[in-house]
């Protein structure tokens, strides 16, 4: 009994080296980052709204008599879109005219009077007084009667009616908005820490950005960073940053979503392929070859993600040695054999720009 328990050690002692001598014959491929200036891109979610986008009210109580506009249309600065009825303040203007020129003629007479020594000159600037306030009067009644036509402030293009023709408009009652469409004015907000970076670097590379569009197209012309706010959002820890896009086309309309695609530069960058990574529990990991050739797992923090690679943050070092392929194929502490790959070509083996 005793020489049969010492055989099955003997054999259990056999087998374990075998399977380590069988492990140690397979070699890993295993390499370290590289370490490239590069750039990454950043999107960031934006909205677009028109350089000017105004509503359009009215100026004084009526009914809308006419409209000379139809909805999406595009109007020039200083073209009538909207008439309110004018009977009442033509009245008012006839009144006030009628009123201005009575007390002209009383102005005429006193100032002759006036020039013979006839009457006082208090009594010449007491008909001046009210010759003047006549004529306020006049042009008072004449500005009402200009309220009546609804006139373009910019050009730019209409959005629906908000009333109907015959519609009894009081006095600030929405009629429709504008939009000046010729520029567009993109918000995206930006973490605090990426706004440092910004600040920090303000390379002017990152000042130009471009627009990927809601059907997943860049929009054909770049545009500008050109303002940041000067708060951050306390809720959110972001700050606004405005981007100036051209639109000669004016295929882009206020209230538009899609995202702001940043262009920034990365100094020293450590680039790992992305196949040399696993994932647990939502952080990435990656194997470490020690001085003794076994394997550690190690976390590291990925700073910008492009097609097939990482751009690692923190957690590696440019000498550390990394397991690239046979990763299910391992366990924590395991010795190995392995035959070491260039970065450069590793890298240049994924089909990916990386400049």
């Amino acid at each position: 009994m005793l020489l049969s328990v010492c055989a099955l050690v003997g054999n259990i002692g056999c087998s374990t080296k075998a399977e380590e001598k069988k492990e140690e014959e397979v070699k890993f491929s295993v390499t370290s980052p590289l370490v490239k200036d590069t750039t990454a891109t950043k999107d960031y979610v934006c909205q677009v709204h028109s350089i000017q986008h105004i509503e359009l009210r009215a100026l004084e109580k009526g009914y809308l008599q006419k409209i000379f506009v139809d909805e999406g249309q595009y109007v020039k600065q200083g073209q009538l879109m909207f008439q309110i009825m004018p009977v009442v303040y033509n009245a008012e203007l006839q009144k006030s005219q009628a009123e201005a020129n009575y007390v002209g003629i009383e102005y005429q007479n006193t100032k002759r009077l006036a020039d013979s020594n006839i009457v006082s000159k208090n009594e010449l600037a007491l008909a001046k007084a009210k010759f003047d306030k006549a004529k306020a009067e006049v042009a008072l009644a004449q500005t009402h009667l200009q309220f009546t036509q609804i006139r373009a402030p910019f050009s730019g293009i209409m959005d629906h009616f908000q009333v109907r023709l015959g519609s009894l408009v009081d006095e600030g009652d929405l009629l429709t908005t504008l939009s000046d469409n010729s520029k567009m004015w993109v918000y995206f907000n930006v973490p605090e820490a990426e706004y440092l970076d910004y600040k920090a670097h303000h390379d002017e590379n990152m000042k130009h950005v471009k627009l990927l569009m809601a059907n997943n197209e860049l929009f054909d012309h770049p545009g500008e960073v050109q303002t940041i706010e000067a708060d951050f959002n306390n809720e959110t820890g972001n700050i606004a940053f405005r981007a100036t896009f051209p639109n000669p086309k004016g295929l882009l309309r206020h209230g538009e979503t899609g995202n702001i695609r940043m262009t920034i530069p990365l100094k020293n960058a450590l680039i790992i392929p992305q196949k040399a990574t696993f994932e647990v529990l939502e952080k990435k990991y990656v194997y470490v070859i020690d001085k003794d050739s076994k394997i550690r797992s190690r976390e590291i923090t990925i700073a910008a993600e492009m097609p097939h690679i990482f751009v690692v943050q923190s957690g590696l070092k440019k000498d550390d040695k990394i397991l690239l392929e046979g990763l299910r194929q391992v366990r924590e502490n395991q010795k190995i054999q392995y035959k070491f790959e260039q970065p450069q070509a590793v890298v240049s083996n994924l089909s990916l720009y990386a400049e």
